[in-house]
């Protein structure tokens, strides 16, 4: 049924479509009788988890390659947060927050909103976000654009409100993807970042800081080491702080790296995850690769620049979780994101030595059941 769907709307601009069929879907949960409706399709069935929770454990005890992460099973906890599954939607789809009720009633075990960045942007010109169906991708160089730290926390607010009167709150696990504003240069970076992290603290469950898109100019230098020291020392303390303060645990801290790295700016990255005690790394972001595409040349001219997401990222996300874990040992807990599309392609992941995995692009290509769908045949 999806697919005939996803037929009539992809022959729409992408990103007018996402906000369309967002919004349809917000509509549809108004009513406590559809949203029941829309959960009890969608999200994963009890039966479903216990099944696939064998079936996962089965898989990774037969796995020779790389022995799979303690808390491999669909409800685990991970730094320190239960999640009621390891499916989770990846930064840039619900950017600003307007759809956590709905992502939850689509069986999400964790959301991930942002990039949020200080102040207010609308992010690069339009178009910028891209199908390329041949390879089950996608093109973006949106830019972070979203509506600022200050409206993005009133509205979390709002929901944790929302949700903590319901009767048996919400187990939905909300994750911050936070940036640096377009016009901040790179030395007052760490301005910024403290900043969102500030904001958010209140009300997001970790936070994710993103150096690795390649859509805002200069930011993947960041990404070298002293810089990043800079940055996530300085949030650490802060997090202690304010931890201090309210009396509560400190937050996880994440840090969001690309595929483009070289293996030896990812060992930088680890050691320094190991040196300050970060708590878990995203693995991947898009990359600025255009390698063996089905996609015309002619296509991909016309796209010109933007981080491509989907089925071609899949295998040099799965390289990049692998040897964390082994560079890691193991220490360090990993959200794996990039070309995720079934169950096989998560339990990949896990196997690789992913905790959680995210989706994006898949969720475009598959449509509101793929949680289910991955819960199912993990």
């Amino acid at each position: 049924m999806y697919k005939i769907v996803r037929t009539l709307l992809f022959f729409f601009p992408t990103e007018s479509v996402h906000y369309f069929s967002m919004n349809v879907l917000k509509q549809l949960c108004k009513w406590s009788w559809s949203r029941k409706l829309i959960a009890w399709t969608c999200r994963p069935e009890e039966k479903e988890m216990q099944k696939s929770a064998v079936a996962e454990k089965q898989a990774i005890d037969q796995a020779q390659a790389v022995e799979a992460p303690k808390g491999s099973y669909l409800a685990r906890e991970v730094f320190g947060l239960s999640f009621r599954n390891p499916v989770g939607l990846g930064a840039g789809f619900d950017k600003n927050a307007l759809y956590l009720r709905e992502l939850g009633a689509l069986g999400f075990g964790f959301v991930e909103i942002g990039t949020v960045t200080p102040l207010a942007q609308s992010g690069n010109e339009q178009p910028r976000l891209f199908r390329l169906p041949e390879d089950q991708a996608l093109i973006n160089r949106m830019g972070f654009n979203n509506d600022g730290v200050k409206v993005v926390a009133e509205r979390l607010k709002k929901w944790r409100q929302r949700t903590d009167n319901q009767k048996g709150g919400e187990s939905l696990i909300i994750g911050g993807n936070i940036g640096k504003n377009k016009v901040t240069p790179n030395e007052d970076a760490w301005k910024d970042y403290e900043i969102c992290f500030r904001e958010l603290f209140d009300f997001v469950d970790y936070f994710v800081v993103n150096v690795s898109s390649p859509n805002t100019p200069g930011l993947r230098e960041l990404q070298e080491k002293d810089a990043l020291r800079k940055i996530l020392t300085n949030l650490q303390g802060i997090n202690r702080e304010l931890a201090r303060e309210k009396g509560i645990p400190s937050r996880p801290l994440l840090l969001k790296i690309a595929p483009d790295l070289s293996w030896q700016q990812i060992d930088d990255v680890v050691d320094l995850a190991l040196e300050i005690r970060l708590d878990g790394l995203v693995a991947t972001n898009t990359t600025i690769g255009r390698e063996k595409l089905l996609s015309s040349a002619d296509r991909l001219k016309s796209i010109g620049a933007g981080g491509l997401s989907g089925a071609p990222l899949k295998e040099r996300s799965t390289e990049v979780v692998r040897y964390i874990h082994r560079k890691a040992w193991g220490s360090i807990p990993l959200i794996a994101s990039g070309g995720i599309f079934t169950g096989e392609d998560a339990l990949e992941k896990i196997q690789a030595g992913a905790a959680l995995v995210q989706v994006w692009t898949g969720f475009i290509y598959e449509g509101p059941f793929i949680t289910r769908g991955i819960c199912a045949k993990l």
